[in-house]
């Protein structure tokens, strides 16, 4: 008698990578989103030389990333929550790789727009996703990583990412390529890495639904919500200028200056917020957030004075004094939003977060363009830092009049 035995089915491949090493690499999947976001930071003088787009259309690239992303948060950013982290970031890394081949072979405005919304979309699914992870793999022993490495990861990834860019202009062959083409590496090589951590949400009914674009609060932190908003919209702001015009800013000041000097500006900003959210991090989240709004004040003004003095040690410390300040708001914020969170709420106030901070990011700059078009960058920069600087007053008045715990 003949009997048929059933092939034995492959064992399933467990997970190579720990809690430890999952949290490092979706830390480091943040920090190279960020990087990739801040690349064509350096960039947009080659491209305005070669293409010949104007300020307001500069500013249009650059929010078309911002208000993408802000897309993805608000319809995907729970996504993760219904199909599992591993299938949803690294599928978002694969669409942020297709997004680097696409800069890579941009032959004009159009196809730089396009490129930067695909690059915003898929950075909105990773990063909730990932933000997420990281709190998923946080170690029961050491409680705060997560969200220290979400306040820190992207000003690091800024950073490093026009850090790298102005080092590849200076010294590289076809900058507008190498870059994007360095970044598609990385990102093909941590969605295969991604693939191998543990899956910690269990994937469950109602991913068409979590879609309806929508913003999910913990309730206990809508007040520390209320209080914090002008602030943290105040360095965000400022830090969309610098991403956008940072570079048509630094040649008003000083013409003659070398064509890495713009970047250097913007990696100012990015890396003292940097130094800023590690060394404030064992202080009181309300202090942090307190004395990080308060540096927005003096930052917008000295950057302010730059134009007006052609000075640039000026527009240097206005940067490094406004950078101090958007790292602590940024830290500061994120402690008291997320502290009072219960675990599943988290993944949607951090969202929540970064809707009203890309909001912040990019509205203003498109306005900015619009006003340098009509009346000129000098102009644009003093109505933005008087922006700024209101904004930070009010929302010192905020913390003043309603002091939140933290």
């Amino acid at each position: 008698m003949l009997s048929i035995v059933a092939p034995l089915s492959p064992p399933r491949r467990r997970p190579v990578l720990g809690r430890r090493g999952a949290f490092a690499l979706h830390a480091s999947v943040l920090v190279g989103l960020l990087a990739a976001s801040s690349a064509p930071t350096p960039l947009y003088a080659l491209y305005q030389a070669e293409w010949h787009f104007s300020a307001m259309t500069l500013t249009v690239v650059f929010s078309a990333y911002a208000l993408a992303l802000l897309g993805a948060l608000l319809t995907a950013g729970t996504l993760s929550d219904h199909l599992g982290r591993r299938p949803v970031l690294a599928g978002a890394l694969l669409a942020e790789a297709v997004a680097m081949a696409a800069f890579a072979t941009a032959q004009g405005v159009t196809a730089l727009i396009a490129a930067r919304i695909l690059q915003g979309l898929a950075t909105g699914v990773a990063s909730g996703a990932a933000g997420a992870a990281l709190l998923d793999f946080e170690a029961p022993d050491r409680p705060g990583r997560a969200t220290l490495a979400n306040g820190t990861a992207p000003v690091a990834g800024m950073a490093a990412g026009v850090l790298a860019a102005i080092a590849l202009v200076q010294f590289a062959p076809a900058p507008t390529r190498t870059v994007y083409l360095l970044l598609l590496l990385l990102f093909a090589t941590q969605a295969a890495a991604v693939l191998r951590t543990a899956e910690t949400a269990r994937p469950h009914a109602g991913a068409w639904r979590s879609l309806r674009p929508g913003i999910a609060v913990a309730p206990a932190s809508r007040p520390a919500v209320r209080v914090l908003a002008p602030g943290v919209v105040a360095a965000w702001a400022l830090g969309g200028f610098y991403s956008s015009l940072g570079p048509s800013l630094a040649r008003l000041v000083a013409p003659h200056a070398s064509r890495a000097t713009g970047g250097l500006v913007f990696f100012t900003l990015t890396a003292t917020a940097g130094l800023a959210v590690q060394a404030a991090r064992r202080l009181p989240a309300r202090t942090v957030s307190t004395a990080g709004t308060a540096l927005l004040v003096p930052g917008a003004l000295l950057t302010l004075s730059g134009p007006q003095l052609h000075s640039l040690p000026a527009l240097f410390a206005g940067t490094a004094l406004a950078g101090t300040g958007f790292g602590a708001v940024t830290q500061g914020a994120l402690r008291l939003l997320l502290g009072p969170a219960a675990p599943d709420e988290r993944a949607g106030t951090l969202a929540s977060y970064y809707v009203l901070s890309y909001l912040a990011m990019s509205i203003p700059a498109v306005l900015a363009g619009l006003l340098t078009n009509l009346y000129g960058l000098r102009t644009a920069v003093a109505v933005y830092a008087v922006t700024v600087v209101l904004l930070a007053l009010g929302g010192l008045a905020r913390t003043v009049r309603r002091p939140i715990a933290g």
